[in-house]
Formats: C-alpha cells, sequence, structure tokens
C-alpha cells in the first residue's frame, strides 16, 4: 500500500476524482433525504469541516506515522454537536468493510450518564427502540462496554447489560454492490430511516431535538 505524501502528492488528482468528488456528490444526494428523517443532521459538502471526514491521520500519539487513513468516512453530524460526539449518522468504506454507522461512538461521561438514566427511567420506551423489528432486520448495537456494572447500578439490574455500554451506536453491514448504482443514495437513506427511533431516543436523553 502507498502510504506516504510524496506518493499522495503525485497522485492527488486521482484521489480527488475517484473519492474526494463522488464522496462529495453522495453528501449533497444524501442532504434532502437526511432532511425528510430529521431537520436537525448536517450533510455539508464543504471540502473541509464538512461532512467528508479528513483523510489524514492524527498521528501525534500514534506508534502508527502512516499519514493517511486508509478508509472513506462521511459523517452527519447532529446540528448540536461540534464533532463526532453527538448523535449522528455514519457511512464507511474500506479494506475493513463497508458499513453504516447511527449513534454515539466514544460520548463524553455527562453524555453517557445522561443516556443510562433515560434508559433506567424509560425502560419500556428503551426496549421498544432496542427491540424494534424494522431496526434490527439491518442493524445491531455495538461498541465498548464496561466489564463491571458502573457504580451506583446493581449487577442484576434487568438492563444491565445496556447500561454497561460505553458505545451507543449500532452498525449496519453493507455489500459492495449495494453503494454503487442509481439506487444506491435511496437504499442507504433507507436503510439509515429505520434507525430514528434510536437515534431519537439518545436525542432526548441529552435534551436535543430530532
Amino acid at each position: 500500500m502507498n502510504n506516504d505524501r510524496e506518493w499522495f502528492a503525485a497522485n492527488r488528482g486521482r484521489y480527488e476524482r475517484a473519492l474526494r468528488e463522488p464522496a462529495l456528490a453522495f453528501i449533497r444526494a444524501m442532504a434532502p433525504r437526511l432532511a425528510a428523517i430529521s431537520p436537525h443532521f448536517v450533510a455539508s459538502d464543504k471540502k473541509v469541516g464538512g461532512s467528508l471526514m479528513r483523510i489524514h491521520r492524527d498521528v501525534r500519539f500514534a506508534a502508527d506515522k502512516s499519514p493517511y487513513k486508509t478508509n472513506l468516512g462521511i459523517q452527519f453530524r447532529h446540528n448540536a454537536g461540534k464533532d463526532v460526539h453527538a448523535p449522528g449518522f455514519y457511512f464507511h468504506v474500506g479494506g475493513d468493510g463497508i458499513f453504516l454507522g447511527a449513534g454515539m461512538w466514544h460520548p463524553p461521561a455527562e453524555a453517557l450518564a445522561a443516556i443510562r438514566g433515560k434508559i433506567v427511567d424509560a425502560p419500556e420506551a428503551w426496549l421498544a427502540v432496542r427491540d424494534d423489528a424494522d431496526f434490527r432486520a439491518d442493524w445491531s448495537l455495538g461498541g465498548d462496554s464496561l466489564k463491571r456494572p458502573p457504580r451506583g447500578f446493581a449487577k442484576d439490574h434487568p438492563l444491565i447489560e445496556d447500561i454497561q455500554r460505553k458505545d451507543h451506536i449500532a452498525a449496519c453491514d453493507l455489500e459492495v454492490g449495494e453503494i454503487f448504482g442509481p439506487a444506491a443514495v435511496d437504499r442507504i437513506a433507507e436503510r439509515f430511516a429505520r434507525t430514528s427511533p434510536y437515534v431519537r431516543f439518545l436525542c432526548e436523553a441529552l435534551d436535543e431535538p430530532f
């Protein structure tokens, strides 16, 4: 794999044509479809600071100093969030797979506590969201979890597995053929729409609109 600055500089045009411009076109196509799901999520085709995530890696504290990511990442964040640590939608294409994401990855402590509180205070609403048949047909909950119950929660709480979650994310794996062709954008938007009750629950836990 060519992951060095000299090679990338010489092949910048290929990157622009084959990846960046199609990704920005996808973001533009998703904008009205995302607005139909919720008006509070941002689909920005700005080349810098928009929905297309940077190809440059943050290597300040990394043992691997390779300058570039080996995946394409697109985030549709909540307009209340300043970065990816807010409820949102995500599209990932890389050697490690093609998948969609929804929810919050590594939420800060205050947000995580609020989500736990919402789960405990509204267990029936949470179970209806978590176990919704349309949602679970294509999506599965993932992310990291604590090995022990957080302070203040009994280990035999009926929702302890959800309370121990450190991430509140759902993932939907895609096949290569699903991201190409005239129906691809509608297909992805439809998958995102199935997560609406789940993402709404997270937004409500954080007192943010959906």
